[in-house]
């Protein structure tokens, strides 16, 4: 499967889970606003998130799939499923332990994870029982995501980017199925998201099947341990912990700080950074996924140049995708989250704050997703370390940044320590890979950079603009019903989307035929 093909079909499917995530959010903004019990809940929302993306999705992906492709590669498949079920019954294992001794110690995580609760008794206890429901999702999703794992290593993104679909499917269906029977409406949706897990392990258990692969769990943990594979894939897990889970942990540090803030705020930087999600998740996680196992087996095979053309092509592609994105989001803020979000218990004032927050996380935008693309190239290589050393300077400067800003500017200044800690991410990423003298940025992809820029700020005025001429119209467009406003957003968007379509055209960015070819299932690996 060519990289384009494969950033297409997972960031396809990507897009339906953030689609399904939106509309799970505007049930979270309907029924619980943002005021006190969304706080507490997205805290406990966030708990289990944060150590999934530290031990599963970031760390475990980055030292598992490498190995699995390898071994795909040279054609050992009974070793490789072999391999993959003594590698996930010792992960099940201390992940179960863990889970268990999190939930006896809740209070005390909690508090130190949102301080700003510790003066209000009823938020902190409240915090704390949804965090004992929801973190339970932590070993089921981590169980996906080992899965996802086996089956990106085959070349198949598919169902495990559809996966997320069902954990935003139980969350708005659970204001039908379980809130009407718990203690509040913030109980039922954090019993949603611990069933979810569980169900999303059937999901992928049925593709597997369809690879003629089942896992048979492994119980001679002795004998696992003492294994060399499995102890070369911890070893490298182990310093991947910090370094694949750059972004959660500043995230966290961000939690931590914001609820010194005040009420409300915490939510804010939810929906804003849910919001930036949609492209960070569709276009970085998506060249992310891909690439690692195509740069593992041409590093493997010792093709450094094709490795060299596929990132390459990774970078190209996160720019031309993510740039415009940005812009998008900064310009359209506003009307974005009003159109979304300001109904039921969130309001304009609500409107008014998530707004600054998404614009100062958009900036940094391209930031994550060109790390996302540069990240796989340590990892195919087995080197997780690196990323570590990367990773430690990063959380200082986010820490740094956000303390000295959140005091004149409060969340915002929150959000815009993020997006300085993403311009440090990515320029250590580029001199680490420069410097070792894997991959450096080509004069050919310099133009293009700057072809992308200039026809996404072309954009931008195009849409501001529209906006401008829209208030001259309406005075406040936005004050206008669902409906009308729906369709003047619609029609917006796409006037955006052609204007970039047409810059990148006239500027060669884009070539359909190209896109089309890359799409369909003739083309080569390094496309």
């Amino acid at each position: 499967m060519n990289l384009f093909k494969s950033i297409a079909t997972f960031g396809g499917f990507t897009l339906l889970s953030r689609f399904t995530g939106f509309f799970r959010d505007m049930v979270l903004a309907n029924y619980l606003g943002a005021g006190m019990a969304a706080d507490a809940f997205f805290v406990a929302f966030k708990l289990p998130n944060l150590f999934r993306s530290l031990f599963a999705e970031g760390a475990f992906t980055a030292a598992f799939v490498p190995m699995m492709s390898q071994k795909f590669a040279a054609g050992d498949r009974k070793q490789a499923i072999s391999f993959a079920a003594r590698a996930i019954s010792l992960l099940a294992f201390v992940l179960a332990i863990f889970v268990l001794l999190v939930e006896f110690f809740m209070p005390y995580l909690v508090a130190i994870l949102a301080p700003g609760f510790a003066g209000d008794a009823g938020k902190l206890e409240l915090a704390a029982e949804l965090s004992r429901i929801t973190f339970p999702f932590l070993l089921f999703i981590s169980i996906v995501s080992f899965q996802s794992g086996i089956l990106n290593s085959l070349n198949k993104f598919a169902a495990p980017a559809a996966a997320p679909v069902i954990l935003n499917l139980m969350m708005i269906i659970s204001v039908f199925i379980f809130v009407p029977f718990s203690p509040s409406t913030a109980h039922g949706i954090a019993f949603s998201v611990t069933a979810a897990g569980f169900i999303e392990i059937l999901w992928l258990m049925f593709f597997l099947k369809k690879q003629d692969i089942v896992i048979k769990p492994q119980y001679n943990l002795g004998n696992i341990v003492r294994d060399s594979e499995i102890r070369t894939l911890f070893k490298r897990i182990a310093p991947g912990v910090l370094g694949a889970g750059v972004y959660q942990i500043n995230m966290v540090v961000d939690t931590i700080l914001v609820s010194l803030v005040g009420t409300g705020a915490i939510s804010w930087l939810y929906y804003a950074n849910r919001l930036q999600q949609l492209p960070l998740g569709v276009v970085g996680a998506a060249i992310g996924v891909a690439v690692l196992p195509i740069l593992s087996r041409h590093i493997k095979a010792n093709d450094t140049e094709q490795a060299r053309q596929v990132q390459s092509k990774a970078v190209e592609y996160g720019a031309l995708l993510s740039i415009p994105a940005a812009v998008a989001l900064i310009i359209l803020a506003q009307p974005i989250i009003n159109i979304l979000f300001q109904h039921g218990k969130f309001g304009a004032q609500e409107t008014l704050m998530t707004s600054k927050a998404l614009i100062a996380y958009a900036i940094g935008l391209p930031a994550y997703v060109l790390v996302k693309s540069l990240t796989p190239n340590f990892f195919a290589r087995g080197d997780t370390k690196t990323p570590v050393k990367y990773s430690i300077v990063v959380l200082l400067v986010n820490l740094a940044f956000s303390v000295i800003l959140m005091i004149p500017f409060g969340h915002v200044g929150i959000a815009s320590a993020t997006t300085v800690a993403a311009f440090v991410s990515l320029w250590q990423y580029y001199h680490g890979l420069k410097k070792r003298g894997f991959w450096q940025w080509s004069k050919d992809l310099s133009i293009k950079t700057v072809k992308i820029i200039v026809c996404s700020i072309i954009m931008g005025l195009v849409l501001e603009a529209i906006n401008y001429g829209l208030n001259l119209q309406y005075a406040n467009w936005l004050d206008l019903s669902f409906w009308p406003k729906l369709v003047l957003f619609a029609l917006m968007c796409f006037l955006g989307f052609i204007t970039f379509i047409l810059c990148a055209k006239l500027c060669h960015l884009m070539d359909f035929a190209a896109i089309i070819k890359g799409l369909s299932k003739k083309g080569q690996t390094h496309a």
